[in-house]
């Protein structure tokens, strides 16, 4: 993690000072919450990042780690170095992913891609990540198509709802870390070093982009950041194992992954309803995100990010307890979540009221 936030620092700090030298930056519009001329590109860095890592760790894989003896220290520790080897072709599959959905959205950062051409190739990318990167769901159902769909819908969703949740310095970028590295407890009590080692990663790039993206940002990251950004998150949560039918173990940690994304997909959720509601395209940004809403009762962009920050680890927090308790503890889990959310839609309301009472 900590060569990962290294790189990610100094390329975000590079890229920021290229990008306004070639005016690649996004400019006061009505339609976006930032009143200021900022440099875009700082997904650029994220993905340079994601991908020099993973290319170096597939080499080790292939060419260091495998032979020798450096197999027989893994096999000694447990590790079976087939498995490493197997994970070849899905690290392949998942850089393929990423690139497309990359130059997706920088091509959209600088001509303006249609939401619905967006979409399509959105679904393409989820497709093939199901099928040939085997990110999809596969537990208490047996038909591999279904699985797959559910799973290509999962990432889309989750691909948009950090696309949405890019909406304030600091937002998407901080909320990505926070599930990752949650997402990476979840994989170590499974002993899952792939998908841990890519969630670390992963923070790394997001934390070293952060130091430039935090409220006042000096750099944002543009689609091409979040999407690819949306994309990893599904990525792990559909490749981290919650539960083990061997173990007999309690199974609703499965919904884990709800439990931890509750935030991101309460405002992708609350802001498409709002839209349709007026007669507004979902996909037609606006300033009605629920971190908008929240400014707008008087906290400025660090306490409304930080407090984002706080509920999302909160009901992160609270589901890496799944593990441990029993079906009553589930619930209140389950519960809890609920009343962070409700705590949350009580003060945007509270907000409007004072607004409508002015």
């Amino acid at each position: 993690m900590a060569g990962s936030f290294v790189l990610s620092l100094i390329l975000t700090g590079l890229v920021g000072r290229f990008a306004r030298r070639r005016g690649f930056v996004s400019r006061p519009a009505g339609d976006r919450f930032s009143d200021r001329t900022v440099p875009l590109g700082g997904g650029i860095a994220i993905f340079l990042t994601l991908m020099a890592f993973i290319l170096a760790a597939a080499t080790a894989i292939r060419f260091i780690f495998i032979p020798g003896h450096f197999a027989r220290l893994a096999e000694s520790a447990g590790v079976i170095p087939a498995d490493f080897l197997g994970k070849l072709n899905q690290l392949a599959a998942i850089l393929l992913c990423a690139l497309v959905l990359f130059g997706l959205g920088l091509y959209d950062d600088k001509k303006h891609v249609g939401p619905f051409f967006k979409l399509a190739v959105q679904f393409a990318v989820a497709v093939f990540a199901a099928a040939f990167a085997e990110i999809r769901v596969e537990l208490f159902i047996e038909n591999t198509i279904v699985t797959s769909l559910l799973s290509a819908f999962w990432i889309v969703l989750i691909i948009n709802a950090f696309n949405f949740l890019d909406n304030m310095d600091g937002l998407s970028a901080g909320i990505a870390a926070i599930t990752a590295g949650i997402l990476f407890t979840a994989a170590a009590f499974s002993g899952q070093i792939f998908v841990g080692g890519l969630a670390l990663v992963f923070v790394g790039a997001l934390l070293g982009f952060l130091v430039f993206n935090f409220p006042p940002a000096g750099i944002f990251m543009g689609d091409a950041g979040s999407l690819v950004v949306g994309f990893f998150v599904a990525m792990l949560t559909l490749r981290t194992t919650y539960y083990h039918e061997a173990d007999s173990g309690p199974w609703y940690p499965v919904f884990m992954p709800l439990l931890v994304m509750a935030v991101p997909l309460y405002d992708f959720i609350s802001v498409t309803l709002l839209r349709i509601s007026q007669g507004k395209s979902p996909f037609v940004g606006d300033t009605q995100h629920f971190s908008h809403r929240m400014k707008r009762h008087g906290l400025t962009d660090t306490q409304t990010v930080l407090t984002l920050y706080l509920a999302t680890l909160c009901t992160g927090l609270g589901a890496t307890f799944l593990y441990q308790v029993d079906l009553v503890g589930a619930i209140l889990i389950f519960a809890q979540t609920s009343m962070i959310l409700a705590i949350i839609a009580v003060f945007e309301s509270t907000a409007k009221n004072e607004k409508k009472a002015r």
